[in-house]
């Protein structure tokens, strides 16, 4: 049994730490929002509310936070020195888990962090929405040296289905950038494709048909289909509730973006991407499924 000290219980996290206390794993969550932490109770986690005291207890600390900024600052505690991080309260060699998404540069400070601190850390940034995260079938993909990723590979095995190791701090953080920016471009080029058809007289179904078995055959059509009908359990047969919110695939473009800037690669489709979902996510898109940008997609042609 591993004692996993678990920061962020919401969409994501909550059902994560579900799965690990049903394998048998001792979990001691936190979360801001009074709901979850509920949830997390019921669901079997030890809710605290003293993370630092429960960080001397653990022998991994995972967070699934919403950004960078916030992962640091759980790491050494609030800028004002107003009370200590985690780092300061962990045993020496406690592994520092981060699962949440957050900028390339970020995870390898926090790693060069922990290591300082004489702790040891990973990055392992998750895929597969919250269907995933409840039926335990997420993709990981870990930045790590080769010891800690054996050490935290049996939690990942718990949580996930599909784990690759990336190579060192910051690598997996980069494969998921890399993975949503074609995520992006592909759900927008998906969405085009059903708005041309329509306008061309075609039944979705039938070009569900033909794009399915063909060359057009992608995850945004097979899975995410943005049209209902053709794939059951896709958003678009709900009303387009997430499934993945439209602000957070802007997140994880606008990722992209900084790391297209930093490494000067020019990534037209990816900047394109990022700019049509940062439209869609001013409006109702952001608490929408990033599927619905179909709907932007129709809104524009009919403005022509």
């Amino acid at each position: 049994m591993t004692t996993v000290l678990f920061l962020g219980l919401g969409h994501m996290g909550g059902p994560m730490a579900a799965n690990l206390v049903a394998a048998g794993h001792r979990v001691l969550g936190f979360d801001v929002v009074p709901a979850a932490l509920e949830a997390a109770r019921t669901a079997g986690v030890e809710v605290v509310a003293d993370t630092v005291a429960a960080a001397a207890e653990a022998d991994v600390v995972l967070t699934m936070l919403p950004n960078g900024a916030l992962v640091h600052e759980v790491y050494r505690g609030p800028a004002d020195g107003s009370a200590p991080g985690l780092l300061a309260a962990a045993r020496p060699g406690t592994v520092f888990l981060d699962c949440s998404t957050i900028d390339v540069a970020q995870a390898r400070e926090a790693a060069a962090m922990a290591e300082q601190a004489g702790m040891r850390a990973a990055d392992a940034p998750v895929s597969g929405g919250v269907v995933g995260a409840e039926a335990g079938t997420l993709a990981f993909m870990v930045g790590a040296s080769d010891e800690v990723f054996a050490e935290v590979l049996p939690l990942l095995e718990v949580m996930g289905r599909r784990i690759v190791h990336c190579g060192g701090p910051g690598l997996g953080q980069a494969a998921k950038v890399c993975n949503n920016m074609v995520l992006g471009i592909t759900q927008i080029a998906v969405a085009e494709a059903f708005v041309l058809g329509e306008r061309l007289g075609l039944e979705h179904q039938a070009l569900y048909d033909v794009m399915s078995e063909a060359s057009g055959q992608c995850w945004a059509l097979t899975t995410n289909c943005p049209v209902p009908g053709p794939v059951p359990g896709s958003p678009a047969n709900r009303g387009f509730q997430p499934g993945f919110a439209g602000a957070l695939m802007l997140k994880d473009l606008t990722l992209a973006l900084q790391a297209l800037d930093s490494q000067g690669v020019e990534g037209g489709l990816g900047r394109a991407a990022q700019a049509i979902y940062a439209e869609y996510a001013a409006g109702e898109g952001a608490g929408r499924d990033f599927s619905g940008i179909i709907e932007t997609i129709r809104a524009a042609e009919k403005e022509h």
